[in-house]
């Protein structure tokens, strides 16, 4: 009978001489203290300081979760790290939960000043008054964060790539103008919700159509019925009815589709980051409740292939890891935040980097493609938009999306400008 092959009895066995070259491997590596495992070319062979920086974003909450925020930015550290880091420096990224109240996004940017840190770069947090008054007092920069927040768009030291809440909302408006007779907009009923009507009433006006009507919701809400019959009731006939609830917009919509029936029918709409193309789909796709919607958005749709490298890099480091969604608003920023931070880092050729030297470089006119996800972005005076309540907002594109058999699709080609609605809001 003949015995099978053991696996061992296919191996070769080590020369001589690379035995002896194993052992002097072994024997260098153990008289170092830094050195063995770097992969050559790495950012940890470099020699250079490693650039620290913060993300922060609520976890764990009642109310919005942005877990893919911190996911997105440690994958992209694995990604960088592995092919030589920023500009041969490694990448480090602290995380911190803003647990969604003041208190933790003060602590969050106290823990980043305390860490020194180079910048906070695609973060999240409703608390700008919070977190960014210990940022300017340590002169951090906040680099691409979500734009939810009025002081991401007034502090000298926050460096916004999208046109945040301000232009989705008013975008939102000039999308609905084209076919909505009226309109009920619910919101949230907090500081940052307070401001949404003014910007979509904005859009609405260049249309010619009337302001909005204004239904506040509890943000943490778990039932929106009433607020549901009250959106239907003003939007009457031919109307439509926009949800700007964040993760609680799915839930308004679950009450909608409850109490539509007893109604006139209306079309519904909303802004990505409250709807997306994970909840089209959890939803039934084209089958579910947002056929037909009306989505207004910053970027590309999310199927556009301008998004390849950072599926790439989230297929390489996060795959398998379920916060990090493509589609996800908060995802895709923080991919353009830190293509901002990398571009900014080289852009000091092999100086220092610090808070200081990122600072310098971006107020000194560093202009940073993105490979068509925004236009070319730059933090000059002149960049600037002419509007007093958003001086720092330097990108006024937005994107019409509709779903369609299921899927975000433009609803018209290219980007559109907001930002002669912006400096008209009152």
């Amino acid at each position: 009978m003949t015995m099978p092959v053991s696996r061992r009895t296919l191996l070769p066995r080590p020369s001589k001489s690379a035995a002896l070259t194993a052992i002097a491997l072994v024997a260098a590596c153990a008289s170092l203290t830094a050195g063995c495992g770097v992969i050559p070319g790495s950012a940890q062979a470099s020699g250079k300081d490693p650039v620290t920086v913060m993300t922060w974003a609520p976890e764990k909450t009642k109310a919005t979760n942005k877990p893919g925020i911190p996911a997105m930015a440690q994958a992209y550290a694995r990604w960088v790290n592995a092919h030589g880091g920023l500009d041969g420096r490694q990448l480090k990224v602290v995380t911190c939960n803003d647990h969604n109240d003041p208190v933790g996004a003060a602590d969050c940017a106290r823990k980043a000043v305390d860490m020194k840190v180079a910048a906070v770069v695609g973060s999240y947090s409703q608390h700008g008054r919070s977190f960014l008054s210990p940022l300017e007092v340590a002169g951090i920069p906040y680099i691409g964060g979500y734009g939810v927040t009025d002081e991401e768009f007034t502090s000298p030291l926050s460096y916004p790539v999208n046109g945040g809440e301000p232009a989705l909302m008013a975008g939102n408006g000039r999308q609905l103008a084209a076919s909505c007779e009226r309109v009920s907009l619910v919101r949230p009923d907090t500081i940052a919700g307070d401001d949404l009507p003014g910007l979509l009433d904005a859009g609405l006006a260049e249309g010619r159509r009337k302001p909005a009507s204004d239904v506040r919701a509890p943000e943490d809400g778990t039932d929106f019925t009433a607020q549901a019959e009250q959106a239907l009731t003003r939007a009457g006939t031919s109307g439509c009815v926009t949800a700007a609830l964040g993760a609680r917009t799915d839930t308004f919509y679950d009450s909608f589709r409850r109490t539509e029936d007893a109604y006139p029918p209306a079309k519904i709409s909303s802004v990505l980051g409250s709807v997306d193309q994970s909840l089209i789909d959890r939803t039934g796709g084209g089958e579910g409740p947002y056929e037909g919607a009306y989505v207004t958005g910053w970027y590309p749709a999310a199927s556009d292939a301008r998004w390849g490298d950072m599926r790439e890099v989230i297929r390489q480091q996060a795959f398998g890891d379920n916060r990090v969604d493509a589609t996800d608003a908060g995802v895709q920023t923080t991919w353009i935040a830190y293509t901002v931070l990398k571009r900014t880092v080289e852009s000091l050729d092999g100086g220092e980097v610090s808070a200081r030297t990122l600072r310098r470089a971006l107020d000194d006119g560093l202009q940073v493609r993105t490979g068509g996800l925004t236009p070319t972005l730059s933090w000059r005076f002149k960049d600037m938009l002419a509007a007093s309540d958003f001086p720092r907002l330097v990108n006024a594109d937005v994107t019409f999306q509709v779903v369609r058999d299921g899927r975000l699709v433009p609803a018209r080609k290219g980007f559109v400008n907001v930002a002669k609605t912006l400096e008209q809001v009152r």
